[in-house]
């Protein structure tokens, strides 16, 4: 058994969020686990763009209210309790709602490789961040 300290938290990279994300990290599995967790806090409006994910991604929304979108145009309003799964290589996005904040756990494991699962794509239209907020 180990008792981990809590990481620093850190805001995400203007690269691939809009708006302020902060990122605490929880877990960073070494051999044979590959999980990685982290409690990520999205200020209203706030949002990652569009990425997916080698091994796929489990979201467990932990405060407020937040959305979760694809490409082919599915959006799912998210709030506390909620847990999302997002299979392998989905593109995807998710964060808070325009007028509130959001924070969820994302957990998900590094390819076996021990390379970046993660693939960061382009920004989601300002428009279609808006329209998913009126559903």
């Amino acid at each position: 058994m180990e008792l981990k300290p809590v990481g620093q938290t850190v805001k995400t990279p203007a690269q691939n969020f809009v708006g302020d994300v902060y990122l605490t990290p929880i877990h960073s599995g070494t051999g044979p686990s590959r999980m990685t967790v982290a409690l990520v806090r999205f200020t209203p409006g706030a949002r990652t763009n569009w990425h997916s994910h080698a091994v796929g991604q489990t979201l467990h929304v932990t405060e407020g209210v937040g959305l979760v979108g694809t490409r082919d145009g599915t959006v799912l309003r998210i709030r506390a309790g909620d847990t999302i799964v997002c299979p392998p290589d989905e593109e995807h996005w998710h964060g808070a709602g325009a007028d509130t904040f959001m924070s969820h756990l994302a957990m998900l494991e590094a390819r076996p490789d021990g390379s970046d699962p993660t693939t960061w794509l382009e920004p989601v239209p300002q428009d279609r961040y808006e329209s998913a907020n009126r559903l």
